[in-house]
């Protein structure tokens, strides 16, 4: 996988695999079956440098490439997911869309502390009416006296409930023109009055991340809190999924990469007929198959990070990396757990669940029937 990168990043993935397997697999497990968000090894990512990955030093940020952060997430995912999204709802959807649209002073005053993982902040567009169609969305947001007040409500809303969680950023109807929502994005801190949240459990899957509902009555904030411009909610929402779908690529990368290497291993150990499952041809096909997947799957990722570090057009190619990615992910899950047999069924073993996490890359940030769509209007 590192024939044609620098050092540079065979290093810094060295770096973060390192963490992921001291830090992060010993408490997967436990942190799944308990579903608690683990707030301290937030605070290690944190110090690790996981957060602000692409943000530059000057807002407190670690300064490095998107292709740096990519691996990152693909590093933890590699060992569990939960943390991988963690990092990449905060970078991508949290931080990113505050630094590129966002004011000096709106840069200044956020940014340092959500780059150090002390604070984590979200991005609310998801809400009971508003998930595949962005336009749904009923929250509203009215100016008055130099004020907005916000009422409505969010849903499924990572990094939100945490003690560490400072807010979101809050996509909101301003108006109508036209005859059509106009759609704004606000700053909207925790703090403010009217906030409230609750944490959504009982999930199949990523179940040590800190996913919530928001409740907004009344919450009150300073016209100052609108990020871009008053109607420019599409815009950043859009720019802001490409570029959070590169980061649910990774994750899917990730997790097929731990998937494959614990069915490669298992094999290697398993015996059965007096000689090891590896030696039989079904199953080292099986395991050609998924490493050609995911080599295909690598090189489509960090071809489309590489168009986007070069400020050329990747919304198409980021829709093909999540789609493919998702999807690999799922046939390299299972393919996996199938090698497992019985043993696979087990949650001491970690390809359970690896098969459970899978099944939220095809929905999250872009459903794989929405991603077709956009892929099929580029195309077209």
């Amino acid at each position: 996988m590192n024939e044609l990168l620098a050092q540079e990043y065979i290093d810094y993935r060295a770096k973060v695999r390192a963490f992921a397997e001291a830090e992060v697999k010993p408490i997967a497990v436990h942190q799944d079956e308990i579903e608690e968000f683990p707030v301290e090894l937030a605070l290690k990512m944190g110090k690790a440098g996981l957060f602000g990955i692409t943000i530059p030093k000057k807002y407190g940020g670690q300064g490095l490439d998107y292709l740096s952060y990519i691996i990152a997430v693909e590093e933890l995912a590699r060992v569990d997911s939960s943390p991988a999204a963690t990092i990449a709802a905060h970078n991508s959807l949290g931080i990113s869309p505050i630094y590129v649209f966002g004011t000096e002073e709106q840069r200044t005053s956020y940014l340092p502390e959500l780059c150090t993982g002390e604070k984590l902040w979200a991005f609310g567009l998801t809400e009971t009416n508003a998930g595949s169609d962005a336009k749904g969305v009923e929250t509203i947001a009215s100016l008055e006296n130099g004020l907005w007040t916000i009422n409505g409500g969010k849903m499924f809303i990572t990094n939100s409930c945490s003690e560490i969680a400072k807010g979101i950023t809050a996509q909101a109807i301003t108006g109508e023109k036209d005859g059509k929502k106009e759609l704004s994005a606000i700053l909207l801190p925790r703090s403010t009055e009217g906030y409230t949240t609750s944490p959504i459990k009982g999930k199949l899957m990523w179940r040590a991340v800190d996913n919530g509902k928001i409740n907004l009555k009344n919450c009150k904030v300073p016209e100052s809190n609108l990020l871009g411009k008053r109607g420019e909610g599409m815009k950043i929402m859009l720019s802001t999924l490409d570029g959070g779908r590169l980061s649910i690529a990774a994750i899917g990368l990730g997790l097929a990469q731990g998937a494959f290497e614990m069915a490669a291993d298992y094999a290697s150990k398993r015996k059965q007929f007096g000689k090891s499952l590896s030696e039989f041809q079904a199953i080292s096909f099986k395991l050609a198959e998924m490493a050609t997947k995911i080599e295909m799957a690598r090189n489509t990722l960090y071809h489309t990070c590489r168009l986007k570090e070069a400020g050329l057009p990747f919304a198409k190619q980021a829709a093909m990396s999540k789609l493919y990615c998702s999807d690999i992910a799922r046939e390299v899950a299972d393919d996996s757990l199938q090698i497992h047999g019985a043993f696979g069924f087990l949650k001491e073993n970690h390809i359970e669940r690896f098969f459970r996490d899978q099944r939220l890359l095809s929905i999250g940030e872009g459903t794989s029937e929405i991603l077709k769509m956009v892929i099929s209007r580029h195309v077209l």
